[in-house]
């Protein structure tokens, strides 16, 4: 069995991953400063290195001897870019280039990485890879920004990279109570305690929502392929279908059998009127897609949150 490293383990996106590996019986190695993510969300069969993503000593520990590595380590904020500019790029920005320079050290080993969908801006319909990014926050930026270092860092450096742009990621052990997380999480979260939700703007953007597992379902298929025929390459993480927010709270709302109490309130800088991808690219390159029905994937997301029954 490989041994794998993941940044950001400890989150949302990266502790499902973990256990996903561990599940095929490959070895898991942790690096995450538990700034967000949970130690109680890494499995104890995992090695956990508590330590900064810019930390190239750490990460050299992380890396010694892996056969990949996943770097899903981010602050995960637009709000918080556009606030702390200088310590989110760092974060960022500057923790891509670290993990890139640490994989060429480790002799080229393949970085598979968290894009996002934030690189995209705001586009007219769904958003394909060949649009050219437009970002609208320091996030967006970033994101973009690391997408040209991991394309440096195959052509110059022979670091196979392939990148992965989230859309809307969504599922169990999205912490509602951090200011960074998911709408889905946070209406979930709110609606289970019969408190109000708060929906900045007239509540009719459209977001495209995956659930956590087809995300990483694409996370490991990414990997196959530079295993396969190493290459620098970014896809979306998407399904391909709009909801609006206005939907979203009412069908959290049916499903979990409670009226959504909802007060709208300005929309927030920075905030995307549309954000749809198209999952196209993917399903040619990996061949799969991010399949799992909203209605599915909130009953799920639903059921880990008590005192919902569903």
């Amino acid at each position: 069995m490989a041994v794998y490293a993941i940044t950001g383990g400890a989150g949302f996106i990266g502790s499902h991953l973990a256990d996903d590996l561990l599940a095929d019986g490959h070895h898991v190695r942790v690096l995450d400063d538990l700034s967000t993510g949970r130690r109680s969300q890494v499995d104890s069969r995992s090695d956990l290195i508590v330590a900064d993503v810019c930390d190239t000593a750490a990460l050299a520990r992380l890396l010694d001897g892996a056969d990949a590595v996943f770097h899903l380590a981010a602050i995960a904020s637009v709000i918080r870019s556009n606030e702390d500019w200088i310590g989110t790029n760092r974060v960022n920005l500057g923790g891509t280039v670290a993990v890139l320079e640490v994989a060429r050290r480790a002799g080229g080993i393949p970085v598979v990485y968290a894009s996002s969908a934030a690189i995209y801006g705001n586009q007219p319909g769904p958003a394909d890879e060949a649009l050219t990014p437009a970002p609208r926050s320091a996030y967006g930026a970033d994101k973009f920004g690391s997408e040209m270092h991991a394309g440096i860092a195959f052509s110059v450096h022979a670091v196979p990279t392939f990148g992965v742009r989230f859309f809307n990621v969504y599922g169990p052990r999205q912490d509602p109570r951090s200011p960074y997380s998911g709408v889905i999480s946070i209406f979930a979260e709110r609606i289970a305690h019969q408190e109000r939700l708060v929906i900045h703007g007239d509540g009719r953007q459209l977001r495209d929502f995956v659930y956590v597992d087809d995300a990483v379902r694409h996370l490991r298929a990414g990997l196959r392929l530079l295993q396969d025929a190493p290459r620098a390459a970014v896809v979306n993480v998407c399904t391909g279908s709009g909801t609006s927010i206005l939907e979203l709270a009412r069908t959290i709302g049916q499903i979990s059998g409670k009226r959504p109490d909802i007060e709208f309130a300005p929309a927030r800088e920075g905030d995307i009127r549309l954000s749809i991808g198209d999952p196209a690219r993917a399903r040619a390159l990996l061949g799969i897609s991010a399949n799992t029905s909203l209605q599915d994937g909130l009953a799920a997301t639903l059921a880990s949150k008590l005192p919902i029954a569903v």
